[in-house]
């Protein structure tokens, strides 16, 4: 029994044995290697790893390390620019017989009233529909109701006396009668120097879109081509272009612009102006207001604090209201509600140059009892004039 079990456990361990060596032998058996797998061209580059070799470096010049600079802990280079240039100071053409010099430009839009006035004198019998004619011919160029009145019975007058009429007679004639009209003796000195101290202080007013700060800009060329020195202020603090346009304006001519913050107080920016002119030694001050409706009386009750407290430091010598011409009698309304709230003094007309309306002259100085003293006949720098009733007259009528 025992040899049959040792027989068994003897078969067992050689049949293990060969089925050992069997196994091995399949695994020392080599596999064929997979095929390549095709290149994914979306992949990106692979990393290199540690021992790989480097590209082949290019060509460039090398330095010495006494060439490279390196940091050395300090502040950071800051980069310079160039400073920026100072605006070209312009020498403003001068004053004296500018209107004149503009007659042309005048002419061309405003000789329709002269024209037709002539006409109509020229009429072999004048009846009563002809003077009709002419009073509408007056009317429309908004000369107004009374001063029409009073030009049309002076012409009846002295047609009547003169009897036969030539052209030029009735050219003469009637260019003495406008200059009348218009005014030939009034003052039209805009003040600015005072007797008994400096500067002069000039308020320039107005409803919105009539050009006050432009205006305000011009007057300053006039009085610096008139060798004067002007400090501009710019009270106009709603608007927020308007003290960068003012303060431009300035700059062109070497005047000084005071300005404050954005929506702030005008009557603070005013005082300022007034003190700095005072401090500056300069000729005049010009303080530019914000335009506002004639029908808001809060902005109306503000214009006249700003006059009062100027008027802490220094007398106003002028307040001059700014009318756009081609407004007509709507201009006249406005001028009425300003006279009211800060005495105005004087009319600066603007677009004069654009309407056929220059009756508006005659009107607006009988509405306030005021003279015209500037007006305004196109977009350039210095297309601001001292009023001339005679050159006015006469770009009226033609030649």
């Amino acid at each position: 029994m025992d040899i049959v079990i040792l027989a068994v456990v003897i078969a067992v361990v050689v049949l293990g044995a060969l089925g050992g060596l069997i196994v091995g032998s399949r695994r020392k058996k080599q596999l064929p290697p997979p095929p390549p797998a095709a290149p994914d061209i979306t992949a990106p580059p692979a990393e290199p790893h540690v021992g790989d070799e480097a590209e082949t470096p290019r060509e460039e010049p090398r330095r010495t390390i006494e060439e490279v600079d390196l940091p050395d802990g300090s502040a950071p280079v800051v980069v310079e620019e160039p400073p920026a240039e100072a605006p070209q100071i312009e020498i403003p053409e001068p004053t004296a017989g500018r209107l004149v010099r503009l007659r042309t430009r005048l002419s061309r839009s405003q000789n329709a009233l002269g024209k037709g006035l002539l006409t109509l004198l020229s009429r072999e019998h004048l009846d009563e529909d002809t003077w009709e004619e002419i009073e509408d011919t007056l009317l429309t160029a908004d000369v107004g109701v009374q001063p029409t009145q009073e030009l049309v019975e002076r012409l009846r007058e002295r047609v009547k006396v003169l009897g036969t009429r030539t052209p030029e007679e009735l050219r003469t004639l009637l260019r003495e009668e406008l200059v009348t009209l218009v005014g030939r003796d009034l003052d039209r000195a805009v003040k600015t120097e005072p007797e008994d101290r400096k500067p002069g202080i000039v308020m320039v007013v107005g409803v919105n879109g009539t050009g006050k700060t432009t205006t305000t800009g011009k007057l300053a060329r006039v009085l610096v081509a008139d060798g004067q020195s002007v400090v501009l202020g710019a009270a106009d603090t709603f608007r927020a272009a308007a003290a960068d346009q003012l303060q431009t304006w300035g700059e062109r001519v070497g005047a000084h612009t005071v300005r404050g913050p954005e929506g702030g107080d005008p009557a603070s920016v005013a005082f300022d102006a007034v003190k700095e002119g005072k401090e500056m030694g300069a000729n005049v001050v010009l303080i530019d207001t914000a335009g506002r409706l004639h029908t808001k009386t809060g902005l109306m009750d503000e214009l006249g604090k700003v006059k009062r407290v100027v008027e802490k430091q220094a007398p106003v010598d002028e307040v001059l209201l700014v009318l756009d011409a081609t407004t007509g009698q709507n201009g006249l309304v406005q001028a009425r509600v300003f006279s009211e709230v800060v005495d105005i003094t004087g009319i600066v007309l603007t677009k004069l140059d654009g309407t056929a309306k220059g009756g508006i002259v005659v009107a607006v100085q009988r509405e306030l009892g005021v003279p015209v003293k500037l007006v305004g006949l196109g977009e350039g720098a210095d297309d601001l004039a001292p009023f001339e009733p005679e050159a006015f007259v006469d770009a009226l009528i033609g030649e």
